[in-house]
C-alpha cells in the first residue's frame, strides 16, 4: 500500500545553523514548518559543528552591517545565554578606515589603539599597524549550542524537527514542491535549501543550472593551540583578525579566538584543498599545518605553538564570497556563505522566511541584490530550467576571492610570499 504524503506549509533541508535558524522564523509566524536534516544531531561532517565562531560587526558594506547588527539582536533572544559571549574583537594590520567609518554611523563602539597598547591589554598577542577594537559587539559564538538553541526554538514554537532523514529529490510543479525523502513524500507550498556543501548536487538539477563551478568547496583546517602558563586566560582573549602589512609568508591572513576548553583557535582562510563533502579525508595537510604553528610561534606569544590540535571543517565559497540567498518559483536556496556566514544565521533565518513567504509567482524581493543566484559566475545552464545567469569562468582551486567584510581574512593568490594583501574589513 503506497505511503501518504505529507503535506505541510514549509520545508527546510538542511539541520545546520542556517536551515535551523530559517525553521525557527518560519515556525514563529506560525506555520506549519518541517527541518529535515540528513546526519545525526551534532555531526561534523558540514560547516556548523564546533565549539567557537567569531561574532563581529567589522563590516562596511551596509548589507552585512545592518544584518549583522540584526542577527546580534535575535542571538541575545535566545533561551540559551551561553550561545554569544561578547568580549571584544580586534583586527590588526591593514588599517580599516572603511570599517571605522561604518561603525560610527551606526553608533558601534570601537577604539584605535598603537600595537604596543593592545599588546599591554592583550599579552597573549603581537600586533602590528592599526588595531580597530570593536568594544562591546563583537567576541564569540558556540557553534554546537548556537544550531541546538535555534532548533529547540524552532520546537517550541511548533516545527517539527527530524534528523537523519536524506532528501534525495525536490520537484517544483504548480502546486508548490514535492521532496522524495528516504522516510516518504512530503508536499509544502516552499522549500528552503540550506545544505551547504551538497547544494549544487541538490539544488543545480532542479534550477537547471550547474552550480559547481560557482560554489568551490574545501576542507579547512584551523586549529587549536594551548594556552601557555602564565598567559592571559582562554576568557581573556578577544577574538581577532590579522592581515599582516607588505610582504608576509602565509597562504592568507589569519583570524582566532578562544574555544574556552581547547586552546586558541587559529586559522587561515579558504585555502584549504577543494573537496567533495562525501569522500573528506578529514585529514590535516602537514604543510599547511606547519605554517599555521610558525604564525603562532611569531604572533601568539601566549600560545604553545608545539603541538596543535587541528580541525576540519568546510567552505563552501562563491566567486566574489557574497552569500547565496534567492529563490526561484517555490525554491529556496541558502549557500555560499564563504567562511563568514555563521554570525549572520539568525538575521539570514528572518531573510529565508521572508523568501519563503512570497508569492511564488512573484519576483523575489526580500533579499539584498547582492545576494542574487543570477550573479555567480560559474552558474551555468544545463537544459533544465531558465538560470538567469551570466556567464564566466569560475574561481580556479587556489585563486583568489574579492574579500569582503569577514570574520576571516582575505585568500592571498599563491601560498609562499605575496605582495600587499587587500584590506580586510
Amino acid at each position: 500500500m503506497e505511503e501518504p504524503v505529507q503535506v505541510v506549509d514549509h520545508v527546510v533541508v538542511g539541520g545546520g545553523v542556517m536551515g535551523s535558524a530559517a525553521a525557527w522564523q518560519l515556525a514563529a509566524r506560525g506555520r506549519d514548518v518541517l527541518l529535515l536534516e540528513r546526519f545525526e544531531p551534532g555531526h561534523v561532517r558540514g560547516a556548523s559543528h564546533g565549539a567557537s565562531r567569531i561574532y563581529r560587526t567589522t563590516y562596511d558594506r551596509p548589507e552585512y552591517v545592518d544584518l549583522a547588527l540584526e542577527a546580534l539582536d535575535l542571538w541575545r533572544s535566545l533561551d540559551d545565554p551561553s550561545v554569544l559571549t561578547l568580549n571584544g574583537g580586534v583586527s590588526h594590520g591593514v588599517r580599516h578606515e572603511g570599517v571605522a567609518a561604518s561603525f560610527a554611523a551606526r553608533g558601534v563602539p570601537h577604539e584605535w589603539l598603537t600595537p604596543a597598547a593592545a599588546g599591554e591589554r592583550w599579552p597573549g598577542l603581537r600586533f602590528e599597524g592599526s588595531v580597530l577594537h570593536e568594544t562591546s559587539t563583537a567576541g564569540r559564538l558556540h557553534a554546537d549550542r548556537a544550531v541546538a538553541a535555534l532548533q529547540g526554538s524552532a520546537r517550541s514554537h511548533g516545527a517539527d524537527v527530524r534528523h537523519e532523514v536524506q532528501v534525495h529529490r525536490v520537484v517544483a510543479d504548480g502546486s508548490g514542491v514535492l521532496l522524495e525523502t528516504s522516510t516518504g513524500d512530503v508536499r509544502a507550498r516552499s522549500v528552503v535549501v540550506a545544505v551547504g556543501a551538497w547544494t549544487a548536487g541538490l539544488v543545480g538539477p532542479l534550477l537547471g543550472v550547474d552550480l559547481a563551478p560557482a560554489l568551490v568547496v574545501t576542507q579547512e583546517q584551523p586549529a587549536h593551540f594551548a594556552v601557555l602558563p602564565g598567559a592571559p586566560d582562554e576568557d581573556a582573549w578577544p577574538s581577532f583578525t590579522h592581515q599582516p602589512l607588505g610582504t608576509y609568508p602565509w597562504p592568507s591572513g589569519t583570524y582566532g579566538l578562544a574555544t574556552p576548553g581547547e586552546g586558541i583557535k587559529v586559522g587561515f582562510h579558504g585555502v584549504g584543498p577543494v573537496t567533495d563533502p562525501d569522500r573528506r579525508s578529514f585529514t590535516p595537510e602537514p604543510g599547511q599545518l606547519a605554517e599555521l604553528q610558525r604564525y603562532a610561534e611569531l604572533w601568539l606569544p601566549g600560545v604553545d605553538p608545539s603541538a596543535p590540535a587541528p580541525i576540519s571543517c568546510t567552505y563552501t565559497t562563491t566567486p566574489d564570497s557574497d552569500f547565496v540567498l534567492d529563490r526561484r518559483g517555490p525554491v529556496v536556496v541558502a549557500a555560499g556563505f564563504s567562511g563568514h556566514g555563521f554570525k549572520f544565521a539568525p538575521a539570514i533565518g528572518r531573510v529565508l522566511a521572508d523568501l519563503a513567504s512570497e508569492p511564488v509567482d512573484a519576483p523575489a524581493r526580500a533579499a539584498d541584490p547582492a545576494f542574487a543566484l543570477a550573479r555567480l559566475a560559474g552558474a551555468r545552464p544545463t537544459g533544465g530550467g531558465a538560470a538567469g545567469a551570466r556567464p564566466a569562468g569560475a574561481r580556479p582551486a587556489g585563486a583568489a576571492v574579492r574579500p569582503v567584510a569577514s570574520d576571516r581574512p582575505p585568500v592571498s593568490t599563491v601560498s609562499t610570499v605575496s605582495t600587499v594583501p587587500q584590506e580586510i574589513r
